[in-house]
């Protein structure tokens, strides 16, 4: 293991903690930390997975056969879309972030668990994320920002570690591809996950669909745009993505950047 005094402080800290319950998505993050976890804690770990209308079936999966094929101890928590954000406020990702962190520290709680974690990392303090005020509210431990770990260097200990997710893109629940003040529906997030999955089924692996009602506006990772540039193919991208609910398909020429949406905020909440 390269940069082993990192790698070797995080399982020290993990082993500090004893007992924990790790939020886990199956992302980049959270799958590191579950593999890292569970070296230094063994039976002494659980993960819990939220399983929302907001949250792609597929990503639900994914998270499924990781845990069972790192071993571990593993359960599917249901969330409905909570009644706070129905209208997609602004601070979503904090009321969000509390209600279902809460119901993962009643678990915890009720069999026995000494901490939560997640998967929080060094570079998420460069972004507007409203959610980390919960989690610190909440008290919930995020090892790898504790120990000053980035993106950068998750990915690179899971490849060596062989976890499958090293080059895994990021990704964002999905009422972040809804525009701030809507309201939140559940054929919305049908259509948006068909679409995105069409999206990355034809080779755009970091894509993102925004809603604007029967508008779907398509993000693709900026040094994809060249790939889009074929008549065919934007005639194919249009019919697919209209069979799963949009009436109208449009390309950001931008190309995806994290947290588009953030640009149309009323208040300067990236401040605070």
């Amino acid at each position: 293991m390269k940069n082993n005094d990192k790698y070797n402080e995080l399982i020290n800290y993990l082993k500090s903690l004893d007992k924990v319950v790790l939020a886990f998505s199956g992302g980049v993050d959270s799958t590191f930390l579950l593999r890292a976890a569970q070296e230094a804690l063994g039976d002494n770990l659980k993960a819990i997975t939220i399983m929302s209308p907001y949250i792609p079936k597929w990503e639900i999966a994914e998270a499924k056969e990781l845990g069972k094929k790192l071993g571990v101890k593993h359960q599917i928590i249901e969330a409905p879309i909570i009644e706070s954000i129905k209208f997609n406020p602004e601070d979503r990702c904090y009321l969000c972030k509390t209600a279902v962190f809460g119901m993962i520290i009643s678990v915890a709680k009720e069999e026995g668990y000494k901490y939560v974690i997640d998967g929080t990392n060094l570079d998420d303090l460069g972004d507007y994320r409203p959610g980390l005020k919960a989690l610190k509210e909440l008290e919930v431990k995020s090892p790898l920002l504790e120990c000053k770990i980035g993106k950068a260097q998750i990915r690179e200990f899971s490849k060596e570690l062989g976890l499958k997710t090293w080059d895994k893109p990021s990704y964002a629940c999905l009422l972040t591809r809804i525009p701030y003040g809507d309201e939140l529906k559940l054929e919305a997030f049908e259509k948006i996950e068909n679409a995105e999955k069409f999206m990355m089924s034809i080779g755009f692996r970091a894509v993102r669909v925004r809603c604007h009602g029967d508008l779907a506006r398509v993000e693709v990772d900026r040094n994809d745009r060249s790939n889009l540039f074929d008549e065919e193919l934007l005639d194919t991208i249009s019919s697919e993505i209209k069979k799963c609910g949009f009436k109208y398909v449009t390309l950001d020429l931008q190309g995806y950047r994290v947290g588009s949406f953030n640009e149309t905020m009323t208040t300067d909440v990236t401040r605070k």
